[in-house]
């Protein structure tokens, strides 16, 4: 892997755009991006991701390594937050701490979509059975958050808090079940429909990632003042849990003999947190968690460490492993 990569990184399209973003809000521009376009372009990527990973996986046999490498992202998502409970937990509550735990064990499709293009410019392939992989490691924090929320916190459950509901929320939220979908019509679709989308699914990608990291660098960047308050704890555990999640996935990688791109894959989901789907399940399940906390620490510390310095890191960290 070449030593440029990190600069490679920098200076591809999606990344400054990125840039772009948080420089328009540090500057007091105006610039912004009506809330309808910047949900299109989230449902877009998704759509695009899970379509292509589906024609992906059914060219592919349903191999061991590929069983093993399942199982191996819901361990991860399992494991991640129950050891980010317990780090947090040294400086924070019960409920923030589980939303934390929460937010760490999920997973950021943007961060894998831009892993994906980055294999990309670089030719290296990749399985598509890494997008059923991704689908998989959503919901397990998320209930393993809410659980840890309702054991600790000792608080009964009242009649209004329903399980079905939490349930609900972590398998049928939108970005799971659009991703879902289109891994599934992907992988039951025949070539030709594959080629008949392909302008749409495929040729604007880059296209549309960049404007829609645009949009992030200008969410990221406003984020960035809600964190002011509470010191370095927030800073620290949004850089060491992704570092500590990346380690572990890295020996997984090395212990289930993955390529490179499937390493860099899987390591991306242990490394990243989610700001889509568990601010949406913890609003719901644990209020009493604080969303200025562990939004901002996914979206404005982890997101713009990951995308980067920690692709390029995990590429160099894979290739030195090997």
């Amino acid at each position: 892997m070449s030593t440029d990569l990190l600069v490679a990184n920098l200076l591809s399209p999606p990344i400054l755009f990125f840039a772009l973003g948080l420089l328009a809000v540090f500057l007091k521009s105006d610039l912004e991006i009506p809330q309808p376009i910047a949900r299109f372009l989230s449902l877009y990527l998704l759509f695009a991701i899970g379509f292509h990973g589906g024609g992906e996986l059914r060219h592919s046999s349903l191999e061991a390594h590929v069983v093993w490498t399942l199982l191996a992202a819901i361990f991860m998502a399992s494991l991640v937050p129950l050891y980010t409970y317990y780090l947090a937990r040294l400086k924070m509550d019960v409920y923030n701490a589980a939303a934390v735990a929460a937010t760490y064990g999920s997973i950021s499709a943007v961060t894998f979509i831009t892993a994906d293009s980055c294999l990309k410019a670089m030719d290296l392939p990749y399985g598509g059975h890494m997008v059923a992989a991704m689908a998989l490691m959503e919901s397990p924090a998320i209930i393993i958050g809410v659980v840890l929320a309702r054991v600790y916190g000792k608080k009964k459950e009242d009649s209004e808090f329903q399980w079905q509901d939490v349930f609900k929320d972590a398998f049928l939220n939108g970005s799971v079940f659009l991703l879902m979908g289109s891994l599934v019509i992907g992988y039951i679709t025949t070539d030709n429909g594959h080629q008949s989308l392909e302008v749409f699914s495929k040729d604007i990608f880059k296209g549309v990632l960049s404007f829609f990291l645009l949009d992030m660098g200008l969410v990221a960047a406003r984020r960035f003042r809600d964190l002011k308050k509470l010191g370095w704890t927030p800073v620290v555990l949004g850089l060491g849990i992704p570092l500590i999640s990346a380690t572990i996935g890295l020996l997984i990688c090395r212990l289930l003999n993955l390529s490179t791109g499937d390493s860099l894959m899987f390591i991306v989901l242990c490394a990243s947190g989610s700001y889509i789907a568990v601010p949406a399940a913890m609003r719901l399940a644990v209020p009493e968690a604080n969303p200025s906390l562990y939004v901002p620490m996914a979206l404005a510390i982890t997101f713009p460490f990951n995308i980067l310095i920690g692709i390029p890191l995990y590429l160099k960290a894979i290739e030195w492993f090997k």
